[in-house]
């Protein structure tokens, strides 16, 4: 979300816009979320009892472009020596018995309560029921394209004339992400599209190429990590976001579309043998969803761990609505050097 939200923004979130959920955990210590202070492992709640996912009724329903706050889904188990990485990620990559088994690079594996995983803030695109496409990097929500509110920023290709840029221009353009030199006279960066007119102004610019994913290009970390879905951060879906009550076929070419929704978030057992599909030990070629799921996406798209990376969110996994920023901190600055970001301050959250 950089640039909609700066890193240093204390935000105030409404958990009742939504509904307040009740905890999951009710027993913790208080003021903190998964850990304990001044430890690194240790857990800062216990599970002796615990409730049942219940949402008081709310002020309105979460919309098309609202700005939520989510625990995040991957984060049901974690490794503890990596807790900034997701769990099924590394088991993509390393192998599950190598991350079981390698307690030096990647420690215990943990599991946690939905309200005990990390909280998240990205930008609600879709809501239970909508077609959702990525065509070259334009969204597509039931065949119409979006352009909600927010700031959005993109990978570019910068050409020069040979002469470097200068720093204090980037500065004041708040180019702040990393800037990576491909070649003498190419260097990539993140831009908005202010950025972008204000580059092709400078004489030394000789052009400015965003940085495209063609169709068909298949990532095997975006979701559902299935090469039958050849889609990558650009060029993504259609996809139908999972609505309550809703039935769906499933077979072995989709199942990977909805294996984390009949499993660990709907709290059924799945089995696959074969072409057949079992849940509950029962053989099934069909599956109702329980419950409401979300699609969730950062507006700085080239630099956002979001939804094309680990699917829906659920309902039980929403806290609530980012509402405004009621203080921003340059951690770069010191208190006497504009460290307060005054004109950032008690500003709403679009």
């Amino acid at each position: 979300m950089e640039k909609s939200l700066l890193i240093g923004d204390y935000l105030f979130v409404s958990k009742v816009a939504y509904g307040p959920r009740i905890p999951n955990t009710p027993i913790a210590f208080p003021f903190v979320h998964h850990t304990l202070p001044l430890t690194q492992f240790t857990k800062s709640f216990v599970e002796w009892i615990k409730f049942p996912y219940y949402r008081y009724p709310g002020l309105s329903t979460i919309k098309n472009g609202d700005v939520v706050v989510f625990n995040y889904p991957d984060g049901d188990t974690v490794a503890l020596k990596v807790q900034n990485q997701s769990y099924y990620a590394l088991c993509r990559e390393y192998g599950y018995d190598r991350v079981w088994s390698d307690k030096f690079n990647f420690g215990d594996i943990i599991a946690r309560p939905v309200d005990k995983r990390e909280n998240y803030i990205k930008r609600c695109i879709a809501i239970p029921g909508d077609k959702l496409e990525i065509r070259d990097q334009i969204v597509y929500v039931n065949d119409k394209p979006v352009n909600y509110p927010g700031i959005r920023q993109f990978h570019y290709i910068v050409k020069t004339d040979g002469s470097p840029i200068n720093p204090l221009i980037l500065d004041k353009l708040d180019i702040t992400e990393e800037i990576n030199q491909v070649s003498e006279n190419e260097f990539q960066m993140t831009l908005t599209d202010n950025d972008v007119a204000q580059l092709k102004e400078f004489t030394n610019v000789k052009s400015v190429e965003k940085i495209v994913q063609p169709k068909g290009i298949w990532l095997p970390y975006i979701f559902p990590f299935d090469s039958t879905y050849r889609w990558n951060v650009d060029n993504f879906g259609p996809l139908v976001i999972p609505k309550a009550g809703v039935t769906v076929n499933i077979n072995k070419s989709n199942i990977s579309l909805y294996a984390r929704i009949i499993d660990p978030y709907e709290h059924n057992k799945l089995k696959i043998v074969g072409d057949k599909i079992y849940i509950n030990g029962k053989e099934s070629t069909s599956y109702t969803f329980k419950m409401d799921y979300y699609w969730m996406m950062g507006d700085n798209r080239h630099n956002s761990a979001d939804s094309r990376f680990w699917g829906f969110v659920p309902i039980d996994h929403i806290v609530g609505k980012a509402s405004f920023v009621w203080l921003s901190l340059d951690k770069n600055k010191s208190l006497f050097d504009g460290k307060l970001r005054w004109k950032k301050m008690l500003r709403v959250i679009h």
